[in-house]
């Protein structure tokens, strides 16, 4: 039986929090009366069941982008973290720079558009929980299955149910817990704390481990299989403080498994957008991050894949108009002072000249989102010297693209052809009246570099257009722009497997086997400098070098601030944090707070006077506060919840420690029974 994964569960399926399988009001707790098919009845055989988990399958890509034309939903993760600052400076009242301000339970969290996607990752996230539940309700109703078939769909529903929580706790901290589908409305949920969470998220994942096929035994990818319900336990194991057995499990992965580093050129060799404007000389950094080349067999680095090639459901992810610098608006001036130099030029333009084509080679790019100096150039520096031989950060092989790389491309301009400049090297008089100055040495030529002038990490975000590439009067290429093109993603790859063992080791004092793993990345991209020790933040900047755009990068950091307290361990700087306020401070100064806020206030703008500006219209001050650590529960989930009281996190109005919540989830999951 075909299963139309598009269709399969049309009929008001919007559930927030604690929804069934039938249709609902505005209300995440109001239920309206079955849809068009009975639940039991649609579970009661395993083509349901099928259906089921293709929506949780689904639902890994739905949690990350949602085909927005500008914008993609991951980069909220960014936002507030190191890497990344919001950059739509023509944005008014949107713009997101000041979360401590904006970032409230009734305002600052939108479900998408040109802002955030905060709202749509607590909607989204409880959606995955409840097609997961789905499948845990009704599979023991089903006729035929053996027990290893039967188990085998329990862990990968516990798997999806797992990695919705595990984002949903370290995003809004302490939050509702639901594993059950309800029979009749509850109103009275009661918080439960994100420790009693990950506890039941390591129970479940275990189970998983146990009973998921490995992917040698499995006939697709793109399904949950054993090897990700390994890495998703490391991680828990290392939130809940389980170093020895994270460390176990990693290495268990890494060695036993048919999982290797790439090391070499592998699979399909897609070249830049345009090989005469931008040349990429073939190396494996560049083939490991083309889309293709992801599900690929060759490819023995990848754990799981999110599947995003198929004209069934595909979803548009234009991640190079959204993350791009934005080059091509006017805002960039020649050295002559005309404005616009920068065109995106369509090939059936009789201004076409193929060394110049940079809207193929780099997408048209809108900079919705951009990266911070810290990812930009610190990251990259040792001892004084910036590494260029790294492949991530590798200009020569094409992977990496600096703004004076592009070249003026208006045939209007003097400098046709010539490298883009930021600064005027000279004056330029007006050649009408020589004793007037257009442009003075010295002068900056671009107008806005917050959205216009800051380097890309190509090799990441360069997508193959195909729609547009089919196209010769296109000049707006975005990424997987359309049906045709593909879009596929890593969902988690080994590269990321060495990084959590370092960290496992870091926590155990093993700072030496730590270094190794970390170098172990390192020596794939044919970095300049190798270890001998590393602190957590060699790790979380090898980190930042390796998974931007994979990663959720806030969410990560959160873990990291509670691995650090848990542990007792220093960060880079000495810090230590206490287990009991790490997650409870107040404030914009720059001392205290979690290792979250020093890195972000450390080595990105936030709270510091040059994070402070203004840019045509729009006045910004980039700043975030202690308690944004965690974003703020929505307050509709708490007014909906009128027969009890869910728990606002610290910081945010409507806080209250008093407040009960679950500390032991299996106490938790009894109080759901009792509800039915």
């Amino acid at each position: 039986m075909k299963i139309n994964k598009n269709n399969i569960f049309r009929g008001g399926l919007m559930m927030v929090l604690a929804g069934t399988m039938v249709g609902c009001s505005d209300s995440f707790l109001e239920q309206d009366p079955l849809s068009f098919y009975e639940p039991a009845t649609t579970y009661s055989t395993e083509a349901g069941l099928q259906a089921a988990l293709a929506q949780c399958d689904k639902q890994l890509k739905t949690y990350r982008i949602d085909g927005n034309w500008n914008n993609v939903g991951i980069f909220t993760n960014y936002l507030m973290s190191d890497v990344g600052m919001y950059a739509k400076t023509d944005m008014g009242g949107g713009f997101q720079d000041n979360f401590d301000a904006k970032l409230t339970p009734t305002s600052g969290m939108a479900g998408g558009g040109d802002g955030n996607y905060m709202q749509r990752f607590w909607d989204q996230g409880f959606s995955m929980v409840k097609y997961a539940n789905t499948i845990l309700s009704y599979i023991d109703n089903v006729k035929g299955l053996d027990d290893a078939t039967r188990d085998a769909y329990k862990g990968r529903a516990y798997f999806h149910r797992a990695y919705a929580y595990y984002n949903l706790a370290l995003q809004f901290g302490d939050i509702p817990l639901v594993t059950k589908l309800i029979s009749v409305p509850k109103r009275n949920y009661t918080s439960a704390s994100k420790e009693a969470i990950f506890k039941m998220l390591v129970h479940d994942l275990e189970f998983a481990v146990q009973h998921v096929p490995a992917q040698a035994n499995m006939s697709y990818v793109g399904q949950v299989n054993q090897e990700g319900c390994m890495h998703l336990l490391v991680k828990c194991y290392l939130a809940v403080g389980e170093y020895a057995k994270a460390e176990a499990m990693a290495t268990d992965l890494i060695n036993n498994h048919g999982l290797k580093l790439m090391t070499e050129n592998f699979g399909t060799w897609q070249p830049s957008g345009e090989e005469n404007t931008w040349k990429v000389t073939r190396n494996v950094v560049w083939d490991l991050h083309r889309t293709p080349n992801i599900a690929n067999p060759a490819n023995k680095e990848t754990i799981m894949m999110i599947s995003n090639s198929n004209d069934q459901d595909f979803t548009t992810y234009n991640v190079m108009r959204a993350c791009f610098a934005h080059w091509s608006n006017g805002i960039i001036r020649d050295p002559h002072g005309l404005g616009g130099p920068g065109q995106n030029i369509a090939r059936n333009n009789g201004d076409y000249n193929a060394e110049l084509d940079w809207v193929r080679a780099a997408g048209r790019g809108i900079a919705v989102n951009r990266t911070s100096y810290y990812y930009n150039k610190t990251i990259w520096n040792y001892d004084g010297e910036t590494d260029w031989q790294d492949l991530r950060h590798n200009r020569e092989v094409g992977n990496w693209m600096e703004m004076e790389d592009f070249k003026y491309n208006n045939k209007k301009s003097d400098f046709y052809g010539k490298n883009y400049q930021l600064y005027a090297t000279e004056d330029y008089v007006d050649p009408s009246d020589p004793s007037k100055v257009l442009v003075h040495k010295g002068d900056i030529l671009c107008s806005d570099t917050i959205r216009s002038w800051y380097p890309t990490p190509l090799y990441q975000v360069y997508i193959l257009d195909t729609p547009n590439e089919e196209n010769m009067g296109a000049n707006q290429f975005q990424g997987a722009s359309g049906k045709g093109a593909n879009g596929d993603m890593y969902l988690f790859r080994l590269a990321e497997t060495y990084l959590l063992r370092a960290e496992a080791r870091f926590y155990q004092g093993n700072a030496t086997g730590a270094a190794d793993d970390v170098n172990a990345i390192r020596k794939r991209a044919n970095a300049k400098k190798m270890f001998t020790t590393v602190t957590i933040g060699d790790i979380m900047s090898e980190r930042a070098r390796e998974l931007y755009l994979e990663e959720f990068r806030q969410a990560e950091m959160v873990r990291v601030s509670w691995c650090l307290a848990r542990s007792g361990k220093p960060d880079e700087w000495g810090n230590t944090y206490d287990l009991n306020t790490w997650d409870k401070q107040e404030g914009t100064d720059l001392k205290g707070g979690s290792y979250w806020f020093r890195r972000c206030t450390t080595y990105n703008v936030f709270n510091h006077d040059y994070g402070k500006g203004q840019q045509g219209n729009q006045t910004f001050e980039y700043k975030i506060n202690k308690h944004n650590l965690f974003w703020p529960v929505p307050n509709s989930a708490i007014t909906a919840n009128n027969k009890g009281t869910l728990r606002q996190n610290f910081g945010y109005d409507g806080y209250n420690d008093n407040i009960p919540m679950w500390t032991n989830w299996e106490e938790a999951v009894a109080d759901e029974e009792s509800a039915n």
